[in-house]
């Protein structure tokens, strides 16, 4: 009888450390950084900018590997937003740069996952790319007020933008976010990338899209 419990026990032991392997493994996982999807894609996607998040677990893990890049390149989708000051800004405006270009919100935990992975880079290239941080404002789970309050009390210092015409999540069909775009200095998307990023990620990106001189 002690026999048979001591092997249930183990058995039970194996299934457990298993199971917790499991999920190591899934919260450890990365994002894949895939082609950029062309104008005539991201058109063809219903847009529905404002999804609630999906809980942490909830999404199929996507394993980490290298950005790739397009053969043939496109132009990314012109888009208007806004500053904080009301003041209109276009995506075309950044062209002799590269650009690199998230959507995010307050409400979205994934987002505020990896604000401090794109600080760093700001603080790093900051000078020679330009950060485009999308912020989904539809004046009432996401306001300008509550959002630019956000960045201000957390002390990020790169550029926000307000799509409060949601002109750049149509654009892009942004159907969940965080979502991040890789843009050459002609204004081709090269690559983005679905949700949370690590910094070897977002540097794998930055990489190629951007040589320093």
């Amino acid at each position: 009888m002690k026999n048979k419990t001591l092997i249930v026990l183990v058995l039970l032991f194996a299934v457990l450390m298993a199971g917790a392997y499991g999920l190591y493994s899934y919260f450890s996982t990365g994002v894949e950084v895939e082609s950029l999807m062309t104008t005539d894609q991201t058109a063809s996607v219903p847009p529905r900018a404002y999804p609630d998040p999906v809980p942490p677990g909830e999404e199929d893990p996507v394993p980490t590997e290298e950005p790739k890049q397009t053969e043939n390149l496109s132009f990314a989708p012109d888009f208007v937003v806004y500053d904080k000051d009301g003041e209109e800004v276009r995506l075309s405006d950044f062209v002799g740069k590269p650009v690199i270009l998230n959507f995010w919100a307050t409400w979205c935990g994934y987002c505020k996952m990896h604000m401090p992975v794109f600080e760093e880079a700001f603080q790093t290239y900051g000078e020679d790319i330009h950060f485009v941080m999308i912020n989904l404002t539809d004046g009432n789970r996401e306001t300008v007020e509550s959002a630019s309050s956000y960045i201000e009390d957390t002390g990020y210092s790169f550029p926000v933008y307000y799509d409060t015409s949601y002109s750049a999540a149509m654009a892009y069909g942004a159907t969940s976010i965080p979502v991040t775009y890789f843009i050459d200095a002609d204004g081709h998307g090269i690559v983005y990338g679905k949700g949370p990023m690590d910094a070897e990620t977002l540097q794998a990106g930055i990489d190629i899209i951007y040589t320093p001189q």
